[in-house]
């Protein structure tokens, strides 16, 4: 069992922050995520896609946000266990023991839980349940993998349609698939996606998957019948299903998913605190913005839970720390 000011739970951009914060404040600190890499949801989901809300960037790639939180917290050398999902939450006195899927466990602090949704998985394919070969994807981390490649999107929502559109400069093809004939997706996104030279596919549904080994093809039923259309990568953009796993398990008050939280982002439990999208409070705005400044409010708070004789404000980072 290992010793640690703060355990942090999620990697994602307010993980990565409540990181840097607490290095700042001069605490030791572990991050733990479920997912093999920092980042979270971008990460996972949305690397290539810019973001407009981050203050002080008119625009940056999901990876490049998620590189510069992982470089700004560096400097105070936070432990990551990656892979690992936080388990079962007690307590030895009044410190929190946090125990992990691999078998460590931690010795706390403080804690904060920083998961976003909460443990996800992409929405399966139906049609993949019986191909076993290559070439379906639920996630594009690197967009320079699909170059030259025919891809067919399965989807409506903002995911297929931010796909469609990262792609369709770089792929030798791009078709869209959805189910309706009305999107999920922003309406500004489909109508620049209408602009490209994408192949928009409504009423329709991906019935079967044709190769071996890899995709070949693709069988689709829509109005007119179904007909075979080339493809040699799926990406199926269904959207995904999430829950807090273990830690809806500990005792915290919930609003339906989400942790209630109070204006110091103390959770119901001692010295277990929450920021970003996972928290609800009256007002609660879900931003990456937002969950920037409940990072630091935690981090904080939980300093001060940690040593008493904290300062709860520490002064301006450009100024240096005052603990």
């Amino acid at each position: 069992m290992s010793d640690i000011d703060v355990a942090i739970i999620g990697a994602g951009p307010t993980g990565l922050f409540a990181a840097y914060y607490a290095g700042f404040r001069g605490l030791s600190t572990v991050v733990v995520d479920a997912l093999p890499e920092p980042g979270g949801q971008i990460t996972a989901m949305y690397p290539e896609k810019l973001i407009f809300d981050v203050a002080g960037f008119p625009a940056i790639r999901g990876r490049e946000l998620v590189a510069n939180l992982v470089e700004q917290a560096a400097q105070y050398s936070p432990i990551y266990r990656l892979g690992a999902q936080a388990g079962a939450l007690t307590y030895a006195g009044e410190r929190p023991v946090l125990s992990l899927s691999d078998g460590e466990s931690y010795t706390c602090g403080a804690v904060i839980i920083t998961g976003g949704l909460g443990s996800f998985k992409p929405r399966p394919l139906p049609a993949a349940d019986v191909f076993t070969g290559e070439g379906i994807v639920y996630f594009v981390p690197h967009l320079a993998d699909l170059a030259g490649h025919d891809v067919v999107i399965v989807g409506g929502g903002d995911s297929a349609f931010d796909w469609a559109l990262a792609l369709h400069d770089i792929a030798a093809s791009v078709t869209l698939v959805h189910r309706r004939d009305k999107f999920r997706a922003h309406a500004a996104t489909v109508d620049r996606v209408r602009e490209t030279p994408v192949s928009i596919l409504v009423n329709s549904q991906v019935t079967k998957i044709v190769g071996n080994g890899v995709v070949e093809a693709v069988e689709i039923s829509g109005p007119d019948g179904t007909r075979t259309h080339k493809a040699t990568v799926i990406v199926a953009a269904l959207g995904f299903t999430a829950d807090l796993g273990p830690i809806g398990t500990w005792g915290l008050t919930l609003d339906k998913r989400h942790i209630t939280v109070d204006s110091t982002m103390a959770t119901n439990l001692p010295r277990v605190f929450a920021a970003g999208d996972i928290v609800e409070y009256p007002g609660k705005v879900r931003l990456i913005a937002t969950g920037f400044g409940e990072a630091a409010t935690a981090v904080n708070n939980a300093a001060v839970a940690v040593n008493p004789e904290a300062h709860l404000f520490p002064g301006h980072s450009s100024g240096g720390s005052a603990d």
